[in-house]
């Protein structure tokens, strides 16, 4: 099978298993796993916060930020389609006890008057603004990367109104090679950041969430609380510190690949490319080849190809480190036997 469900289905590098093996360790809890030490110095460092903490998922880490942000009862901004309200089982409701006030955006990024406007006014009628959520790269977008200049104005209006805000990265290294840019930078516009090591980076698990101290002492113990409590977690973070010190750089490789199969996908005639590729994410419509994405998913599993769906007639391809160019080349002339 050629897998192109996700970035998360990459396996650990030999250098990760091997790291893993020696990985010094200790009770995490006591924060005493220098192993898990060293990962969140490193991370904190590379994205510019006072503070890291390791955690076992992004979902994990994205929870976290918003019950240490919020209070029950207030309400959070974020895209329509972002991770945390489409892909989190409502937990930022479960958990925290906060509402969303969803905004449209165009290709994941929120226009920053829209923003504004929907910040509440001191009413005893409607449930105060808490905290504002950005995701970058836009997974649901199709890897799109959200500007760093949409990232500074609504930093701005934020500040304008005293709130917090929270970036979903968990590909946000996508968006740094993609642009250029340090991640320092997009991080600097936020208050707290999630990066995740296990999808194009490769760990096999685990996420970092950084802001500054004080965030991280009251972050710690909802970590606690979520049984996200670690103990000889130098294992795992081992092979974090490995993807983050060595596999930010051949992201690129994965760019390259998506492109390729972008334009060899739009060739075929029944198929179109819906989404600008910018990463390592294809959004394919199949609707003029009269299928279903189900139906086409079928087809890829019986040709050996593993694809997801991303609606009626979407259907998503992500590339990763995993799979080679060959393949990708041999992916693209099987789906077009398949659809002629």
């Amino acid at each position: 099978m050629v897998d192109l469900r996700s970035d998360t289905v990459t396996k650990p590098t030999t250098e990760m298993r091997r790291a893993a093996f020696e990985a010094e360790v200790g009770d995490d809890v006591y924060n005493e796993d220098p192993t898990v030490r060293e990962l969140e110095e490193v991370a904190a460092e590379i994205l510019g916060k006072e503070s890291a903490m390791f955690v076992p998922s992004g979902t994990q880490g994205n929870q976290i930020a918003v019950l240490t942000h919020c209070v029950s009862g207030q309400e959070i901004i974020l895209e329509e389609q972002s991770h945390i309200y489409y892909y989190e089982g409502a937990a930022i409701s479960a958990f925290a006890g906060v509402q969303p006030r969803t905004i449209k955006g165009d290709r994941g990024v929120m226009n920053p008057n829209i923003i504004e406007a929907a910040i509440r006014e001191d009413d005893i009628h409607v449930p105060e603004t808490g905290l504002i959520c950005i995701e970058n790269t836009h997974n649901r977008a199709g890897g799109a990367v959200v500007p760093l200049e949409n990232m500074k104005q609504i930093h701005s209006i934020a500040r304008k109104y005293n709130l917090p805000i929270h970036l979903d990265g968990a590909r946000l290294f996508n968006a740094a090679v993609a642009t250029g840019i340090d991640v320092k930078e997009f991080a600097a516009y936020t208050d707290t950041v999630q990066i995740c090591l296990s999808k194009g980076l490769g760990a096999p698990v685990g996420s970092i969430i950084a802001g500054s101290e004080q965030f991280n002492k009251k972050a710690r113990k909802w970590r606690k609380r979520l049984g996200g409590g670690l103990r000889q977690a130098g294992i795992i973070a081992a092979p974090g510190l490995v993807a983050l010190t060595t596999m930010v750089n051949r992201l690129e490789e994965d760019h390259r690949h998506a492109k390729i199969l972008a334009n060899g996908l739009s060739q075929i005639s029944g198929l179109r490319i819906e989404n600008n590729v910018e990463t390592n994410i294809i959004l394919v419509n199949t609707e003029k080849s009269g299928l279903t994405s189900h139906q086409f998913l079928e087809l890829l599993k019986q040709a050996g190809i593993l694809a997801v769906s991303f609606g009626p007639y979407t259907v998503r391809f992500t590339t990763h480190y995993d799979v080679t160019a060959t393949q990708i080349k041999e992916v693209i002339d099987k789906v077009g036997k398949l659809v002629s």
